[in-house]
C-alpha cells in the first residue's frame, strides 16, 4: 500500500515540474507552453510575410520592372496577405489568450488541454503548405488574398494547397475558440462574475464567438471554389450559370467580421495597459463591454461595403453606407474611454504605454480613413487603389501588430521572470512608429491620385511617393529584426534585471498575484478573491 502511495506522490511531483526536452513542446498540454508555441509560430510567419512585403516594395521602388515579373508580383501580394492574416496576426492573439486567460480568471489551465495542443500543431503543416506553395508548378496562388473568382478557377495546383491550408487553419481557429469560450464561462474563480472579468477576457470571449460564426462561411466559399475547379460545378463560373459576385458576398460575410477578429483582442490588451500606466481604473468598463459586443454584432451587417463597385442597387448602397458609419459609434466609445482613463491620470511612459498610445493615435487615423470609403460615391473613386491599402494597414499594422508588441512588453516580465531592456524597447517603438508612417502615409496620396493596387509597374507621376514608401518599409522590417534580436532573445534567455512579482505598480489582475516567472502550474486550487475580483485574499 505504501509503495502505491509513494508512487502516487512521485507522480504528483512530476506533475509539478515542467517536463524537459522536445517532449515538453511536442506533447505540450500546459497553456503557457502552448501560448509560447503560438507566439513563436506567429513571429516566424510575420518574418516570412514581411520578406514578401519587402520584395513587393523593392519592385515598386521605381517605375519599370526591376526585381520580379508581374506574375510573381501577384503571387507575392496574395501570399503576403494570407500569411499575415492567418499565419501571423490571428495565431499571435491566440497565443496571448492561451498565456493570459487562465492566469486572469484564476483557472488552472485551458478547459481542453489536449485539443489545445492539437489546435496548435495543425498550424504547422498549414503554414508550411501556404509558404511552400511558391515551389509548386505555376507558383503560388495569385488571385489576391481575397481569392476572388474567376481568378481562382484559373490558378495552378498551388490554389488547391492554399485552400487546404486555410481549411486546416480554420479548424484550428474553431477548436481554439471553443476552448476559450468554455474556459471563460466554466473555469473562472468563484466570485469573478462576468462583469468583473478583465477586458482582455471579454474581448476574447466575443472574438471566439465571432470565429465560430464566420470560419465555416469561409470554409464554404473556398470549398465551392474547389468543386468549381475539379468537380464540374458552376457556383462562380458564369459559363455554367454561376456568379463571381456571389463569391464576393460569401467571402466578405466572413471577411468583415474577420477584421474585427483581428482587432477586438487588441482592444482588450490596450484596456489592460492604459489603466496600469495612467494609475486609474478603466473609465466606463460596462460601456466597453457593450461597445465590444455592438461592434461584433454590427460586423455581420456591413459586408457589402467592400462591393460598392459591383453594380449594387442604390438601396443596398445606402443600407451598407449607413451601417458602416454606425460602427464608428461603439469604436469611438472605446477611444473616448481610453482617453478619459488617461485624463488627469498619473501617467508614465514605459514601452507598453508608448505602444498603447501609438496604437490609439494611429488606429484613430486608420478609423477616419475608413469612414471616407464608407461613403459610396467616394468609394467608387478610391476602390482598389493604394488609399485602401493605406487604410487597412493603418488599422491592422498599427491596430493589431502594435498592440501585440504592447502586450509583449507588458506581460513578458511575468512570462520570463526578467525585465526587457527599457531603452531598447523605446528604440523599437520610435523606430517602428516613424518607419510605419513613412511607409503607409504616402499611400493615401497615391490612392487619391488614382494608383491601383496589385500592379507591378506604374507611370512616372507616382514615383516619388513609392520610393518614400519603399524606404520606410525596409526601415520597418529592420525594426522588427532589431526587436527579435535585441529584445525578445535576451528576455527568453533570462538576461536582464529580475522582474518583481508586480513590475507595474498600478497593474490590476490575478496574473500579478503569481510569482515572476509564472510557475509551470498556477491556481491548482481556485483562488479566493476580494470584492473587486482583481486580488487574491490570504
Amino acid at each position: 500500500m505504501s509503495a502505491v502511495l509513494d508512487h502516487h506522490d512521485h507522480a504528483h511531483d512530476d506533475h509539478h515540474h515542467a517536463p524537459t526536452g522536445w517532449r515538453r513542446w511536442v506533447f505540450a498540454t500546459n497553456h503557457k507552453d502552448i501560448g509560447t508555441l503560438y507566439l513563436l509560430f506567429s513571429f516566424t510567419m510575420l518574418m516570412i510575410g514581411g520578406i514578401l512585403a519587402l520584395l513587393i516594395r523593392a519592385e515598386l521602388f521605381q517605375p519599370g520592372l526591376q526585381v520580379v515579373n508581374p506574375e510573381l508580383f501577384n503571387q507575392l501580394t496574395t501570399m503576403h496577405g494570407l500569411i499575415m492574416v492567418f499565419g501571423a496576426i490571428m495565431p499571435a492573439f491566440v497565443g496571448f489568450a492561451n498565456w493570459m486567460i487562465p492566469l486572469q480568471i484564476g483557472a488552472s489551465d485551458m478547459a481542453f488541454a489536449r485539443m489545445n495542443n492539437f489546435s496548435f500543431w495543425l498550424l504547422i503543416p498549414a503554414g508550411v503548405m501556404l509558404a511552400g506553395s511558391f515551389f509548386m508548378p505555376g507558383g503560388a496562388p495569385a488571385a489576391g488574398w481575397t481569392l476572388y473568382a474567376p481568378l481562382t478557377l484559373q490558378m495552378g495546383p498551388s490554389m488547391d494547397a492554399g485552400i487546404f491550408a486555410m481549411h486546416i487553419m480554420g479548424a484550428s481557429s474553431i477548436m481554439g475558440s471553443i476552448n476559450i469560450i468554455v474556459t471563460i464561462l466554466n473555469m473562472r474563480a468563484p466570485g469573478m462574475t462576468l462583469m468583473k472579468m478583465p477586458m482582455f477576457c471579454w474581448t476574447w470571449l466575443i472574438t471566439a464567438y465571432l470565429l465560430i460564426a464566420v470560419m465555416p462561411v469561409l470554409a464554404g466559399a473556398i470549398t465551392m471554389t474547389l468543386t468549381d475547379r475539379h468537380f464540374g460545378t458552376s457556383f462562380f463560373n458564369p459559363a455554367g450559370g454561376g456568379d463571381p459576385v456571389m463569391y464576393q458576398h460569401i467571402f466578405w460575410f466572413f471577411g468583415h467580421p474577420e477584421v474585427y477578429i483581428m482587432i477586438l483582442p487588441a482592444f482588450g490588451i490596450i484596456s489592460q495597459i492604459v489603466p496600469a500606466f495612467a494609475r486609474k481604473k478603466l473609465f466606463g468598463y460596462a460601456s466597453m463591454v457593450y461597445a465590444t459586443s455592438s461592434i461584433a454584432i454590427l460586423s455581420f451587417i456591413v459586408w457589402a461595403h467592400h462591393m460598392f463597385t459591383t453594380g449594387m442597387p442604390v438601396t443596398g448602397q445606402l443600407f451598407f453606407m449607413y451601417a458602416t458609419m454606425l460602427i464608428a459609434v461603439p469604436t469611438a466609445v472605446k477611444i473616448f474611454n481610453w482617453l478619459a482613463t488617461m485624463w488627469r491620470g498619473s501617467m508614465t511612459f514605459e514601452t507598453p504605454m508608448l505602444f498603447a498610445i501609438g496604437f490609439i493615435f494611429v488606429f484613430t487615423m486608420g478609423g477616419f480613413t475608413g469612414l471616407i470609403p464608407a461613403v459610396a460615391p467616394i468609394d467608387i473613386q478610391i476602390q482598389d487603389t493604394y488609399y485602401i491599402v493605406a487604410h487597412f494597414h493603418y488599422v491592422l499594422v498599427a491596430g493589431s501588430l502594435f498592440t501585440l508588441f504592447a502586450g509583449f512588453y507588458y506581460w513578458s516580465p511575468k512570462w520570463t521572470g526578467v525585465m526587457y531592456n527599457e531603452t531598447r524597447g523605446k528604440i523599437h517603438f520610435w523606430w517602428s512608429l516613424i518607419s510605419f508612417n513613412i511607409t503607409f502615409f504616402p499611400m493615401h496620396f497615391l490612392g487619391l491620385a488614382g494608383m491601383p493596387r496589385r500592379y507591378a509597374d506604374y507611370p512616372m507621376q507616382f514615383a516619388d511617393f513609392n520610393a518614400i514608401a519603399s524606404v520606410g518599409a525596409f526601415g520597418f522590417g529592420l525594426a522588427q529584426v532589431y526587436f527579435f534580436l535585441f529584445v525578445v532573445v535576451p528576455t527568453m534567455r533570462g538576461k536582464g534585471e529580475k522582474a518583481a512579482q508586480k513590475p507595474w505598480e498600478a497593474a490590476e489582475g490575478l496574473e500579478w498575484e503569481v510569482p515572476s516567472p509564472a510557475p509551470f502550474h498556477t491556481f491548482e486550487n481556485p483562488p479566493k478573491l476580494d470584492a473587486t475580483a482583481t486580488r487574491v485574499i490570504g
